[in-house]
């Protein structure tokens, strides 16, 4: 927690709304993404791509006439394959070639490249080059993938899993008995993570400094030059990655692609600067994708509701290749581990099976696996007061984890640390006068449509430390971060971080945080991120962590900075150490001050003026590691109400209801637009983002003409409401929350359908609800009213 005597009440930065320092330039047109990068001699790549699901290539055709300007994989040598996911002996890995070499495993996967002066002659180069595959029989289903006698996409391995494994608690079979039993298979269908900004790199050899620079859109730069360290066999002094201005990731840009090692291997092959921008087609075809899962569960509950276990498998369709670092084995293990979400399942028995099919990779996409299992566990507490004729809300109360119980350790293994979530729930249910909505669905609508009102709660992870990711057997464990505060001359100061903002508003606040420690306005502080030159070692942006991770150790910097500040201060007014605060920059004792640049001065350009056995200039480096605790839950309730047309199946979001807590809020403005922004990504996946695949593995939406996406029109008014629990582990009590809001719209979207249409036995378990499947679920259960 901030200290008492190094800062006074004045200057609590932490908490206040302050704008975001990073919109200035993009508002202005200033912003560097990766596109806007110049260099001389710089050609454009254009990939070419496998038109084939699955086949074996029995031979690549370059033209003569551009043999110069076409590479394959055996160009690019030499290169090491590095494998993504667990080091655990059950893992099979499938090392992601740069470039295919003998097989194909997945539509739009890269073959061959070709550079030219623009990215149209790459690509009309692109079109010369002829690749003859023999085609193979397509893997597309998850679950069909392991069944006896399905084609094998990697013919050493002894059929289609990358992992099989058990999440288990208590003994299941001891309520196999119990009085209700409810069995739902669920699926949250494949999709994109789509930001604003697609992927891209440019790639040069600096031969004054004798290395290879990487400028590539990425969440997480220390850890793709150690990716490209060991892909090409470099030494990591001798790479430097630069992610300027990124525009969205959502995870989709933290793991190391094919794309950028080919461009960072043809760069060493040409000596001239390489360019590669994604186009959308090629982020829809060939990046990362998410969310594929598979649930078959059983549920185990008492006549008044109370849930006693679940049972049941979890696929997930991983994809052809593993990614480096993590690979897809988190995406099951994190499904099965919050399956009992924020409720008391006591005994949980889930087998969980990561499979292999003609598609490509999934990788990380926000939420990482909790979007799924809360659509599961929210959508069987509904099946549930379905089953016994009970207000969905009674059901949940009935079945929450109180305050009393924490920290309660889940089913899942999962500790989670404080908070109330009954209060919560109690809360929204408030802001939605669940009576008035009940007599007015009572009423029924004018033009024919549906009234539903749907909730879902959720839990997020986040600050898990060492400890979780040995767990995990990750191959790199984020376990720390690190800042650098540096007092210039003047007063000012820059803050070097290694975590990587792409939206998330960390410059400023991370600033905030500096600036309470400090005493200084917000606006005095540069932070820095995003150049392995520069920035200190970090693990980058992602899985809710940058507040808790890149925050402590801004604030244990800024804190030992202030120390020094003090004393020098102390010095210069000729008063005792324990009798000066720092406050509106400058070290105060009484009525007297002196200005933070006179401090500065002394110590970057005057040491005569120090004090005696303190050593020059201001510049403090900290690391920052959480308790080993299983790290901190932001939680809340979202609370949906919807308009369905029961024909057309069109669904419109009428009122959408947030109630969370986070800890200690920051800044509050830009916690709203975090949650806001992840609410919208959850109504895509609720309703409209899909990515489907023909029998022989064509993916059927490869433009923004198919791939539908919520925009302005069909993203309603949020009201959001605080709470706040601070975190009793972190820096100011906070908790991550990047993730929270894309978790449980899905969930609370399906509720209301299913409240809408309660007791027509239209069922609602499959992502996204498009009008199709909505009007098809519908006429379903009136077909059956009608034959029964």
């Amino acid at each position: 927690m901030a200290s008492e005597e190094s800062v006074s009440t004045a200057d609590q930065w932490v908490g206040k709304s302050v704008p975001r320092k990073e919109d200035k330039r993009h508002l202005a047109g200033a912003s560097n993404f990766v596109a806007d990068i110049r260099l001389p001699r710089m050609a454009d790549v254009a990939f070419v791509r496998s038109p084939t699901a699955h086949g074996r290539i029995s031979s690549i055709e370059k033209p003569e006439e551009h043999a110069d300007r076409i590479f394959l994989l055996t160009d690019l040598q030499p290169l090491h394959p590095i494998s993504g996911g667990p080091e655990m002996a059950t893992f099979r890995n499938a090392a992601y070639p740069p470039l295919a070499d003998e097989k194909v495993l997945f539509v739009g996967q890269a073959v061959a490249m070709c550079i030219g002066c623009s990215r149209a002659v790459a690509e009309d180069i692109a079109e010369t080059v002829f690749v003859d595959i023999e085609e193979l029989e397509s893997v597309m289903d998850a679950v069909g993938a392991l069944e006896d006698g399905a084609p094998k996409l990697h013919e050493e391995w002894p059929d289609n899993s990358f992992v099989d494994a058990t999440i288990s608690e208590g003994d299941i079979a001891s309520v196999a008995d119990a009085p209700v039993k409810i069995r739902r298979r669920l699926k949250m269908n494949r999709q994109a993570t789509n930001p604003l900004e697609t992927r891209g790199v440019v790639a040069y050899f600096d031969h004054r400094l004798d290395e290879l620079v990487v400028y590539t859109s990425s969440q997480g730069p220390h850890v793709m030059r150690h990716g490209l360290s060991l892909a090409l066999g470099m030494a990591e002094h001798r790479i430097r990655v630069v992610a300027p201005d990124v525009g969205g990731g959502f995870g989709g840009k933290n793991r190391l692609m094919p794309e950028e090692i080919a461009l960072a291997a043809l760069a060493l092959k040409v000596d001239h600067p390489v360019r590669w921008i994604e186009d959308r087609n090629e982020h829809l075809t060939a990046s990362v994708h998410a969310r594929e899962h598979h649930y078959d569960l059983t549920l185990y509950a008492r006549e008044d509701g109370e849930v006693l276990g679940i049972e049941g498998t979890v696929h997930v369709d991983a994809g052809a290749y593993a990614l480096w670092p993590s690979g897809p084995f988190m995406e099951t293990s994190m499904a099965a581990r919050n399956l009992p979400g924020s409720y008391r399942v006591r005994h949980l028995q889930i087998e969980t099976h990561t499979s292999a099919t003609n598609k490509p990779p999934i990788g990380p996409y926000r939420g990482v696996a909790r979007p799924g299992a809360c659509f599961a566990i929210e959508r069987m507490i509904d099946e549930l007061a379905d089953e016994l004729g009970l207000e969905p809300v009674e059901v949940r109360r009935r079945n929450l984890v109180g305050p009393e119980l924490m920290p309660y350790r889940t089913a899942g293994g999962l500790r989670l640390d404080n908070g109330d979530y009954p209060q919560a729930l109690s809360q929204a249910l408030g802001m939605v006068d669940l009576p008035a909505l009940r007599e007015r669905q009572h009423r029924g609508e004018p033009d024919g449509r549906k009234l539903g009102i749907g909730f879902a709660i959720y839990t997020e992870q986040s600050g898990h430390g060492t400890a979780e990711w040995v767990k995990r057997k990750s191959r790199v464990v984020p376990g720390f971060e690190t800042a650098t505060i540096r007092m210039l001359p003047d007063g000012t100061v820059h803050l070097l971080v290694g975590i990587q903002s792409h939206g998330q508003g960390l410059e400023t606040s991370l600033a905030q945080i500096a600036a309470q420690e400090l005493g200084l306005d917000p606006s005095a502080i540069l932070v820095r991120h995003g150049d392995t030159a520069l920035s200190p070692q970090g693990f980058g942006t992602f899985a809710s962590r940058s507040i808790v991770f890149s925050g402590g150790a801004v604030a244990k910097a800024s804190r030992a900075l202030a120390r020094k500040i003090k004393s020098i201060g102390a010095h210069l007014l000729q008063v005792p150490l324990d009798q000066v605060i720092v406050r509106g920059g400058a070290v105060h004792c009484g009525g007297a001050n002196v200005a933070m640049k006179e401090i500065a001065r002394a110590a970057n350009i005057r040491p005569e003026m120090l004090p005696a056995g303190l050593g020059p200039g201001l510049d403090v480096t900290e690391t920052y590691e959480p308790p080993e605790s299983g790290g901190v839950f932001s939680y809340g309730v979202h609370a949906v109400t919807l308009l369905v047309h029961p024909v057309t199946g069109v669904t419109e979001i009428i009122d959408y209801v947030v109630v969370e807590d986070c800890g200690t809020l920051v800044n509050p403005m830009i916690v709203d637009g975090q949650i806001i922004g992840g609410v919208a990504q959850g109504i895509g996946t609720a309703l409209y983002e899909e990515i489907p695949y023909s029998e022989n593995g064509q993916p059927l939406a490869t433009t923004f003409g198919d791939y539908m996406m919520p925009c302005a029109s069909e993203i309603p008014a949020f009201r959001i409401k605080h709470r706040v629990t601070p975190a009793e582990s972190t820096e100011f009590g906070v908790k991550g929350m990047g993730e929270g809001g894309a978790i449980a719209p899905p969930a609370a979207i399906a509720n209301a359908l299913n409240d809408a249409f309660r007791g027509s036995g239209a069922k609602f378990l499959e992502t996204p609800m498009t009008p199709r499947r909505v009007s098809d679920a519908v006429a379903g259960a009136r077909a059956g009213e009608q034959a029964a």
